[in-house]
């Protein structure tokens, strides 16, 4: 995952390859464009290739359709969702980053839209997505309204799949220089879901991780929401 701030909007339309197994989204600290950049280009790979264990389990006999992945780091999910059939629009703040995923896409593949840009800068279509996913994401919550964003991008009868750390421990995290109080946090999406939506999960489940980036977090805290039809 990498931090949902502004940046300019670049749409790329780009062949994913790779075997997709998942990124995590990284909390790199400060919330520019530039820190994540920096962020990634510290080692070669950040994440570990595999798609998230949870989008696995959740989309299991999902028919697909549009989906959004959110801050979608080095693109491990965003290329498993296209491997699965999924029209594929893939959001994030790191030039780096999305390089990456476009050259593991290439090699996967399969097409992605990769879209440079932060989530309430995007002009994505509303309504315009059968799932958003968003991954450990580092959605800065003082520009727009992250939340509002989020579920007016599902459209009717789509699914928002919203999964963060569980039992973080938050001061250890501001001594590292994250304030997770400047972020949308998961216990905000899990409260705000629309009443007249179904919530078919928000719970805490075991994470199964290979390695890279977060891997000493061993549990999700998992939403999951879907948008009634007439909506």
């Amino acid at each position: 995952m990498t931090a949902m701030t502004h940046d300019s909007h670049e749409h790329d339309h780009g062949h994913d390859h790779g075997h997709g197994h998942g990124h995590g989204h990284g909390h790199g600290g400060g919330g520019g464009v530039l820190d994540w950049d920096e962020h990634y280009s510290s080692e070669e790979r950040i994440w570990s290739g595999n798609p998230n264990h949870a989008l696995v389990t959740e989309l299991a006999g999902v028919v697909p359709g549009r989906a959004l992945d959110v801050g979608c780091g080095e693109g491990a999910d965003a290329i498993w969702l296209a491997q699965q059939g999924w029209e594929v629009t893939a959001l994030d703040v790191s030039s780096v980053a999305l390089d990456r995923a476009r050259a593991a896409a290439a090699e996967a593949g399969v097409e992605v839209t990769w879209v440079h840009a932060g989530l309430t800068e995007a002009g994505l279509p509303g309504g315009g997505f059968d799932l958003v996913s968003a991954f450990y994401p580092a959605i800065p919550g003082d520009v727009g309204d992250p939340l509002d964003t989020l579920l007016g991008l599902v459209a009717p009868g789509g699914t928002l799949l919203f999964v963060h750390h569980a039992d973080v421990d938050w001061t250890e995290a501001r001594e590292r220089g994250f304030d997770p109080d400047s972020y949308l946090q998961v216990e905000e999406v899990a409260a705000g879901i629309p009443g007249d939506w179904t919530v078919v999960a928000s719970e805490k489940r075991d994470r199964e991780i290979s390695g890279g980036g977060g891997a000493q977090h061993h549990v999700d805290q998992v939403v999951r929401a879907v948008r009634p039809s007439g909506s």
